[in-house]
């Protein structure tokens, strides 16, 4: 697999989730290397590098020796490496309660359908610099929709973002916004305004709780 190289180190490390619905929960991490857009406000552009190559037994060894019931598949765009995935769950105990972030561009290979308990999708608007034919595929968010088991966070920037969230026609109930911030003192700055939208249209808010913990230091 390749893994994400972070202070010439490959990123594997045991933190709190930050985002999402199962957000202040302890979990290791696993960033994965590569990604198949590029996001404007990208906070971890290093990840698009070519990586850190390590077996996927290593990468197991290294997740169970935390010890931790909880994991967190990131990126980069980990469904680039779907393949390598499958191998990797199969490995690791059944008790560990998986989730996957992706930007719903690739969608779910039946296995990893079967086996992530939970998908974390990020579907990129246009103010992430991307082609809206690119980064929004309506029929693979409607994949991960019928696994029962995904949320659609979306990063917000400004309230004419709603529109196009509105436009998806996805789960009410399922949809998370939080707002653009790469920084702690602009999350603060950026919080108001997501939390009237999620008030106005009645979907969660979601707050992004390792900027606010630990500003915008990586590898935690």
């Amino acid at each position: 697999m390749k893994i994400a190289r972070l202070n010439s180190e490959a990123e594997i490390f045991y933190s709190l989730q930050g985002e999402g619905a199962r957000s202040g929960t302890p979990a290791v991490f696993v960033r994965l290397a590569g990604c198949n857009l590029h996001c404007s406000w990208c906070d971890t552009p290093y990840s698009r590098g070519t990586g850190i190559e390590l077996s996927v037994e290593e990468v197991a060894e290294r997740i169970t020796a935390y010890a931790c019931a909880g994991l967190v598949i990131t990126g980069g765009e980990p469904m680039l490496q779907a393949a390598e995935l499958e191998c990797l769950l199969e490995l690791l105990p059944e008790h560990i309660f998986v989730e996957v972030e992706t930007n719903g561009t690739i969608p779910p290979t039946d296995k990893l359908a079967r086996r992530v308990n939970q998908w974390n999708i990020s579907p990129k608007l246009a103010h992430s610099g991307n082609k809206t034919n690119t980064a929004l595929r309506t029929q693979v968010l409607q994949a991960f929709c019928n696994t029962q088991r995904a949320w659609f966070k979306f990063v917000v920037q400004a309230e004419q973002d709603w529109a196009d969230i509105a436009r998806l026609g996805l789960p009410q109930e399922r949809i998370i916004l939080m707002p653009c911030a790469t920084t702690a003192q602009q999350l603060m700055a950026a919080r108001p305004l997501v939390a009237e939208l999620c008030i106005r249209h009645r979907v969660r808010f979601g707050d992004r709780l390792h900027i606010a913990l630990w500003n915008d230091k990586k590898g935690v």
